[in-house]
């Protein structure tokens, strides 16, 4: 252990270099970007539906990641070995899908209904006059939001804390910063193009550091048989779980249709014929990352038996002890650099989704409904409301510096049963009515909050599963007894591209 901390302090001063040559690339995209978002909120927020099929393959696997992938799964792999896979099959199979289906329609609606938002989407595909839906859509949204963009500026100061050896406090002021700057100055396509750069970060770093360690060990033959050895064979098992275990693993994927900053992707595209190209490039990341964050995990079970050998006796530090032990200086740097990139393209993501929602729908589309804003005071507006939600979100991160990954459970799972099955209806029934939406959304939302509150239940299964059958229900069944929009078949033929 003695060794390992001597390389980590001498990796440091080349490492930081490395890193701050990261940064200043953040950072120039924010300033490159600010003139193009700055010319309306349709380009600050979903970038003018004008990002290439790249961009939006990259962002949208991105910014659904987060620090989790880095540092829970890698530290899940660790724990139960092999069988960490089920996690990342789950999302993996429902985004291919959601690229595939879901994304064409609702790029088709939302350019027709000039849809710049998910509340948008929901206003205009139900014919909301009241402004009733919209208003539950944003309240959900802003709720949710605010834990997810905390949990992602914590686990930022965390890992400033163990890489470079500063305290937390000031880590998580430092990650604050940085989103703040390049989100408010870029927009959308800020955001969207370092989305890309650090997918592209994350992916050769997930693939690299399990490899150069395993060669390290004696090679995939040496890897292979000393993994299978460990837990009287179970660690190189697949199927080691329990029933209830698989299930709360897959169901992790049906958090991806309920998250906005996963949508407005979707709804960025230039050209939707090349959706299908991208569902291709998107699941080639996700499983190369999955795959690689699961191997990284494994091995380092090897090199370290026991967590109490890792600092913090965590097993969420192995991703970046692995690397710190096995890695060139600049590489380190590099692996550091990732695991802020999965941190900063959810918060930033997030940001602009919490902010769209408080500008657009309740600025613009309930105070001033009608009214002709000039587009320079809209983005005006939004980058202040952004300053002012990562106000909000410091201070929560700050107060619950202990929560971030039941935060980024919390809110993935909130958000995944309040959206994910409306959006699904909304898309793909007809007879699907704005009071049924809206009951599905507050029952589903409701569902997660109680869930939790209730140990025997919280025990028994990942509380976005129950949210999700919930909402489902709900939807259908309250649809079903009131009235459909007399225009609701013109909607739903508004999905499909003629």
């Amino acid at each position: 252990m003695d060794e390992m901390q001597t390389i980590a302090i001498d990796a440091d001063h080349i490492a930081i270099w490395s890193f701050i040559g990261y940064l200043l690339l953040i950072i120039f995209i924010g300033i490159y970007a600010a003139r193009f978002s700055s010319k309306g909120i349709s380009n600050f927020f979903i970038g003018g539906r004008k990002m290439g099929m790249l961009v939006v393959a990259l962002s949208a696997v991105v910014s659904g990641r987060s620090a989790w992938l880095l540092l829970g799964v890698t530290g899940m792999a660790f724990e139960i070995g092999f069988s960490a896979l089920w996690a990342v099959l789950g999302y993996t199979i429902v985004e291919f899908f959601l690229f595939f289906f879901y994304a064409p329609r609702i790029r088709c609606f939302s350019e027709k209904k000039d849809c710049i938002t998910v509340p948008d989407f929901f206003a205009e595909r139900f014919n909301d006059k009241t402004g009733s839906l919209r208003a539950v859509v944003v309240v959900i949204i802003i709720i949710f939001m605010i834990a997810y963009v905390s949990a992602q500026f914590v686990a930022g100061g965390k890992a400033f804390e163990s890489s470079f050896h500063i305290s937390e406090h000031q880590g998580i002021l430092l990650t604050t910063a940085i989103v703040l700057f390049y989100t408010m100055v870029g927009g959308f396509l800020a955001v969207s193009l370092t989305d890309t750069i650090q997918g592209m970060f994350m992916v050769v770093a997930l693939l690299l550091l399990p490899v150069i360690a395993i060669m390290h060990l004696g090679g995939f033959g040496a890897f292979f048989s000393q993994a299978a050895a460990l837990d009287d064979g179970s660690f190189f098992s697949p199927f080691a779980l329990g029933v209830g275990a698989l299930i709360g693993f897959l169901g992790i994927g049906l958090g991806s249709p309920g998250n906005p900053h996963i949508i407005a992707r979707y709804m960025s595209i230039k050209d939707p014929a090349k959706l299908k190209a991208v569902a291709m490039v998107g699941t080639s990341a996700n499983v190369l990352m999955g795959l690689g964050a699961i191997i990284t995990g494994m091995v380092g079970k090897i090199y370290f038996p026991d967590a109490s050998l890792l600092p913090g006796a965590d097993q969420e530090n192995i991703y970046p002890v692995m690397a710190s032990q096995h890695l060139h200086p600049v590489l380190f740097g590099v692996v550091i650099a990732s695991i802020f990139a999965a941190i900063m393209s959810t918060a930033d993501s997030q940001l602009l989704v919490a902010a769209s929602s408080l500008v657009r729908d309740i600025y613009e589309k309930l105070l001033h409904p009608g009214k002709d804003i000039p587009q320079k005071r809209l983005v005006m507006l939004s980058r202040l409301v952004v300053v002012l939600l990562v106000i909000v979100a410091l201070v929560l991160g700050l107060m619950a510096e202990q929560l971030v990954f039941w935060l980024v459970l919390f809110a993935w799972g909130g958000l995944g049963a309040a959206f994910g099955p409306t959006s699904i209806l909304a898309l793909f029934w007809k007879g699907t009515t704005k009071t049924g939406i809206m009951s599905g959304m507050i029952s589903g939302a409701a569902t997660v909050i109680l869930w939790i509150q209730v140990p025997f239940l919280n025990e028994l299964m990942y509380e976005l599963i129950p949210g999700f059958v919930v909402a489902l229900i709900a939807t259908i069944l309250v649809s079903r007894c009131t009235r459909k929009p007399e225009n609701a078949t013109e909607l739903y033929e508004a999905m499909k591209d003629k």
